[in-house]
């Protein structure tokens, strides 16, 4: 694009030096001016054009993942606890913090570092959190959005991406189009967990999307499916749930307990949001019970129950912004937003409270939640969907939260999503890909870890 700019730039200085004298000579020029005109013309075209590139960037193959055997040297004497929360915003965190109704996140916010993170857009969890796992543009992962979608009248070419403000996601709704959902064979780069796995560092990975079906790695995997496996109790016997596949035998739900402080802040049985309450559950569980078999390197958990019960209660959470939010349905709902954050903070509490001397805890919201604009809030009353009052359609920031002994406290200047991987890299003491859109924050790091600790790279773990 530079050397695009720079010729339009001189192609356009030419033109005008073209004119000047043309006028000074008068018609004198004949045809060497005809035919410097005609050269400039096509330089200026052509040369932009050519720098610009094919237009099709080449896709990378697959190839079977090479896992390395489990290291026993410093790279797995610390350890990252990486946890998710679809949905989360520090504009609601950051006054109730304050107010002493969410004192995990107090803790966090006090002795720990906060940055927000720039999101991507469409701001869908699959692209958002791929690009989170593989510091990677979707460009570059090749997972563009949730789904793939098709003429549903006869075969042709697929679509990746719909374009917004333009109503293309209702011919899905009214059957032109078909959706598929994305799968990991999407995937067109290594994740973290990948990456660790060539090196030789096991992982456990909970929920993650796009991880279906389950694809081999040097540690535990349940994908953001295993949930709906005809049965849990089989789901052994329908691969890709989990891997390895017999891990499923171990994750009997009924065996499965809730911990004490999230246990504690449970609401009550008639909690209106209590699906997306009892997914989180069953997934923190089934955390619990992995590490309490050991403890992984890297332990990455999403809870995506907030960003649901936002979508339908963030308008009685927020009464102001909407202006037309009566007071029965405050009394009923207007603490069912704040009720799911507390149950987060508590369960935030105990993962620090399990927190060892070295180790690191990265709190991560790929996306906030905001009310529908105007516009957005008629066309849903329009179609029927009048509960529906929270987006993230035009991308607001997301956060990170950084904790532990290594972590320097304060906040920091705007990041983005890209950059949680390159910091995992760098924290565990492995380099970064230089082909990685991402950045290590070292910043959020004390001056005495990253003084011993220099940033190293490496051209890429694609190959």
């Amino acid at each position: 694009m530079t050397i695009g700019a720079a010729a339009m730039t001189v192609g356009g200085s030419a033109f005008v030096l073209v004119t000047i004298l043309r006028y000074s000579i008068g018609p004198r020029s004949g045809r060497a001016g005809g035919i410097t005109v005609l050269a400039l013309m096509l330089l200026s075209i052509a040369l932009p054009v050519a720098t610009r590139g094919p237009g099709v960037a080449p896709t990378l193959g697959g190839r079977r993942l090479a896992i390395g055997a489990p290291t026993t040297g410093e790279v797995t004497s610390a350890r990252v606890v990486l946890i998710d929360i679809d949905g989360a915003s520090l504009d609601f965190i950051t006054p109730a913090a304050a107010d002493g109704r969410l004192p995990n996140f107090e803790r966090i916010l006090d002795a720990g570092a906060a940055l927000h993170l720039a999101t991507l857009k469409p701001t869908q969890p699959a692209p958002v959190l791929t690009a989170l796992a593989t510091g990677k543009l979707p460009a570059h992962n090749g997972v563009r959005s949730a789904a793939i979608y098709s003429a549903t009248a006869g075969p042709g070419a697929t679509l990746d991406l719909l374009p917004d403000y333009c109503f293309a996601h209702g011919l899905v709704t009214v059957g032109l189009l078909s959706e598929t959902p994305q799968t990991s064979a999407a995937l067109r780069a290594q994740p973290i967990w990948s990456i660790l796995s060539q090196s030789g560092t096991p992982s456990t990975v909970i929920r993650w999307p796009l991880t279906w079906p389950a694809q081999p790695l040097l540690g535990a995997l349940v994908t953001d499916q295993y949930h709906r496996a005809s049965d849990l109790a089989l789901a052994a016997d329908e691969p890709g749930y989990t891997y390895p596949t017999e891990l499923a035998l171990d994750l009997d739900p009924s065996l499965l307990d809730e911990p004490g402080a999230a246990a504690s802040a449970l609401p009550g049985p008639d909690y209106p949001a209590a699906g997306p309450l009892a997914l989180d559950r069953l997934y923190i569980a089934i955390a619990n019970r992995l590490e309490s078999r050991g403890s992984s390197p890297l332990l990455a958990l999403r809870l995506e129950g907030l960003d649901a019960t936002g979508h339908y209660y963030l308008r009685q959470a927020m009464p102001r912004a909407f202006g037309d939010v009566s007071d029965e349905e405050r009394r009923k709902y207007g603490q069912v937003l704040e009720q799911y954050y507390r149950y987060v903070d508590a369960v935030i509490g105990g993962i620090i409270d399990g927190l060892g001397p070295r180790d690191l805890l990265l709190v991560v919201s790929p996306f906030g939640l905001e009310p529908l604009s105007p516009a957005k809030r008629l066309l849903e009353h329009s179609i029927g969907n009048t509960a529906l009052s929270g987006s993230h359609e035009r991308a607001p920031d997301g956060f990170l939260l950084a904790y532990g002994a290594p972590v320097k406290p304060g906040r920091l200047p705007r990041g983005a999503i890209v950059d949680v991987t390159p910091t995992i890299l760098y924290f565990l003491g492995l380099p970064v890909g230089r082909d990685m859109d991402g950045f290590a924050r070292a910043d959020i790091f004390t001056r005495e870890f990253t003084a011993s600790r220099p940033i190293a790279y490496i051209p890429t773990y694609e190959r």
